[in-house]
């Protein structure tokens, strides 16, 4: 019988679980099948993106909703770092209500959109938007789903262009996994400076092993009632660990909470959260200076006694992998393995179904009952 996560399939079947835990699975084969796709159309994306990155007048925003603009805070301080060109992550749901403070109607602008199904009312809004205070924008739509409403409208369009992640990135289930993932490393593969693709075939190989050693200790671990979890992380990771927190709390339907800090900012406050039913998790920096802040925490939370558990997921840690000295936002889609696991296991025990968590309809898959205000009727 073949085991997936530490069930069988029928079983994930039954308890409605099947896509969520597919798609946490094949998330390796869709890195190499990413970058099978970014060999294809390195010469056109090139082309597309010319020196815009080299011109320090160049303002790139990197947009979307929820999931998908964390794909953005993640990525955006490595490759802004990286190039002359003022790079800033910026939600969708930021930018309808506050364009002003973002947009400027003569400098030269490149919208990012990150979109799972490219359907999302504020991902379409935030490309009309552009078009009509920043004449001459220009628009890399970065999605899994073709027949988005996103990728639709700029397939003929010569300002816009539509990269398509690989098939089967489209997530079937409510929360976003494999889509998230790829469209991650999608971004740092064409916006980073690194053009060595080669770098998604050692992380899809080292996220093979980290799902085959890890899925044990994970389904244990997921198997314990908890009522607060919190993640934190520095750098990039504080974005990813705002990510694995939205997992947990999508998956379970609230009843478990969650929250994300940084490990030097969680004192100031954010630590009172704590109680004897919280599980701390502590995503590792693969930079040394930012894991002598996360020791001293460690040590810490390990001294007071107070959360039910505290692990650390990463570089040196508790679930760690043999990965290279790589940039934290490289690495991001590797640790996020654990918190998908772990939320997927959560929603079992509470038995709701992970692939669709709210039957109810509360919240959708698609967000849905968001009307779009003209940004001059104010």
């Amino acid at each position: 019988m073949t085991t997936l996560l530490q069930r069988d399939i029928q079983t994930w079947r039954d308890i409605g679980g099947l896509h969520t835990a597919e798609e946490i699975a094949h998330q390796p084969a869709i890195w190499r099948a990413l970058a099978t796709i970014l060999r294809k159309e390195q010469a056109t994306l090139a082309a597309f993106l010319g020196d815009a990155l080299s011109n320090p007048q160049q303002r790139v925003i990197l947009t979307g909703a929820g999931s998908s603009a964390y794909v953005g805070e993640i990525v955006v301080d490595t490759l802004n770092a990286a190039w002359p060109a003022q790079i800033r992550a910026i939600a969708t749901t930021t930018l309808l209500t506050h364009h002003e403070l973002y947009l400027e109607a003569d400098a030269p602008t490149l919208l990012v959109s990150f979109a799972r199904s490219g359907d999302s009312p504020e991902s379409l809004a935030a490309v009309e938007l552009l078009r009509q205070v920043v004449p001459g924008a220009r628009f890399l739509n970065i999605t899994c789903n073709a027949d988005g409403k996103l990728a639709r409208q700029g397939a003929n369009d010569s300002n816009t262009y539509n990269l398509l992640m690989p098939e089967g990135s489209c997530d079937r289930g409510f929360a976003m996994t494999s889509s998230f993932s790829s469209m991650l490393l999608a971004a740092l593969s064409v916006l980073g400076k690194d053009t060595d693709l080669s770098r998604l075939d050692t992380l899809a190989q080292l996220g093979e092993h980290a799902l085959h050693d890890w899925s044990a200790p994970v389904a244990d671990l997921g198997s314990t009632p908890v009522r607060r979890v919190v993640y934190l992380g520095s750098g990039p990771l504080e974005a990813l660990a705002k990510e694995a927190a939205l997992k947990i709390l999508e998956l379970t339907g609230g009843r478990v909470m969650a929250m994300a800090n940084t490990p030097l900012g969680f004192r100031h406050g954010p630590k009172s959260a704590v109680t004897t039913e919280s599980l701390v998790i502590l995503l590792r920096s693969s930079k040394p200076l930012a894991r002598q802040y996360e020791d001293d925490l460690l040590k810490e939370l390990q001294r007071d006694s107070v959360a039910q558990t505290c692990l650390t997921v990463g570089i040196g840690g508790d679930l760690s992998a043999d990965a290279p000295a790589w940039p934290d936002a490289w690495l991001a889609p590797l640790w996020l393995l654990m918190a998908q696991q772990y939320a997927l296991h959560q929603s079992a025990l509470l038995q709701l179904r992970p692939d669709n968590p709210f039957a109810g309809g509360i919240v959708n898959r698609v967000v849905q009952g968001v009307t779009i205000y003209g940004h001059d009727q104010f």
